[in-house]
């Protein structure tokens, strides 16, 4: 197949006056994308890399016209936006561009951390109790009070749309009500975003990385009960990955923080895969799966769980990413997919014909398909 990959390099990013220094950590490096066109190469591919930017000089419509791609392998974040990672997959549902991973609604969705959780919420899937401030000096919904009708700290403040833990340092973990109000101003400030607030849940950090899609009818509700229907053999899961959070120092407070996953990326420390009991590996992965199927993701995603040391591990839900990290030497899932024993190759290209069987592309001869017959396969 001829295969466009789309993404967003730091580099060609726009720069202003008084930006947060951390406001481009979620883009993308040209090691990710050299590593990605020689995995899809070794599986037989023409591949090309391109700008995901409509706007000149980077002129995605027109490049990709000339280049008709037969799938698109998209991990472009975008820039500006409340739905800016939708924004490349509307483009190419316009255009009638196959591509890999979810599609526009799961990912404006995931991108809105606070309505991942009002729909994680409505399934009955477990996450810590949450407020949205747009102001810092908001009344405080009931949902963070405890029983004497007193906040119930520690609370833990970050950003609502931002990933790579923009944001998130030790002075996210608030204990009073004035750093609360602190905190918020602070983030509404640097990122001009409404501010998510919820239950800080002090224990293990594990993560679950997906490959594959689900095919069966989940009901309406999913519970403990219920999440087993949800599970096909399409659906592969990679060994849990925990952050071995002790390995840092104190300083970053026992959270994954924007700093550990940037300036030490390259000395990530964890543990995979993780040390779980039998019965808590499977309500994971059975809880991850849920979480695959309500959102509506598509062929990979991780989901990002704190186990509540002060509960008997029990598990809530951080997060879904549908677009995860593929930098080949450090990010979450390529690490989860070494210790399964899939070269990097091998994730890349399974997610390719994961992509390309569920839209119908041919994979016989690039040169018959060659992109001429799009809108065939969405």
């Amino acid at each position: 197949m001829r295969i466009a990959v789309l993404a967003n390099l730091k580099h060609n990013a726009p720069t202003w006056d008084g930006m947060s220094p951390d406001q481009w950590d979620d883009l993308d490096s040209p090691k990710t994308v050299e590593a990605l066109i020689a995995a899809l190469e070794s599986g037989g591919h023409i591949a090309a890399f391109f700008e995901a930017s409509i706007l000149p000089p980077h002129n995605l419509v027109e490049k990709l016209t000339a280049f008709q791609p037969d799938l698109c392998f998209n991990i472009a974040e975008s820039h500006f936006g409340d739905g800016r990672e939708a924004q490349i997959p509307a483009v190419l549902e316009m255009l009638r561009l196959p591509y890999t991973g979810s599609k526009v609604l799961t990912l404006a969705l995931a991108l809105d951390k606070p309505m991942t959780k009002r729909v994680l919420c409505y399934h009955g899937l477990p996450t810590p109790a949450f407020q949205v401030f747009e102001q810092a000096d908001e009344s405080i919904d009931e949902d963070l009070l405890d029983t004497n009708g007193e906040l119930h700290f520690p609370l833990f403040v970050k950003p609502s749309r931002e990933g790579t833990s923009m944001g998130i340092s030790a002075e996210s973990i608030v204990h009073s009500v004035a750093e609360l109000r602190a905190q918020v101003a602070r983030q509404l400030h640097l990122y001009s975003q409404p501010i998510l607030v919820e239950q800080y849940i002090e224990g293990r950090e594990i993560t679950i990385g997906m490959v594959g899609n689900l095919r069966l009818t989940v009901a309406r509700r999913i519970n403990e009960r219920t999440a087993p229907n949800v599970l096909p053999d399409t659906l592969v899961f990679l060994p849990p990955l925990e952050v071995n959070l002790a390995a840092y120092d104190a300083s970053e407070a026992g959270i994954y923080t924007n700093r550990m996953k940037v300036e030490m990326a390259e000395a990530f420390h964890y543990v995979c895969p993780a040390p779980l009991e039998p019965e808590l590996h499977d309500q994971l992965n059975l809880l991850a799966a849920a979480v695959f199927r309500v959102t509506g993701c598509r062929d990979v995603a991780r989901v990002d769980f704190r186990l509540d040391a002060a509960h008997d591990n029990a598990p809530y839900i951080l997060e879904v990413n549908p677009l995860p990290g593929l930098n080949p030497g450090y990010s979450d899932l390529c690490i989860q997919a070494q210790t399964a024993g899939w070269s990097y190759e091998r994730l890349i290209n399974e997610i390719v014909d994961l992509a390309a069987a569920r839209q119908g592309v041919p994979d016989d001869d690039p040169m018959v398909f060659s992109g001429r017959h799009w809108g065939k396969y969405l």
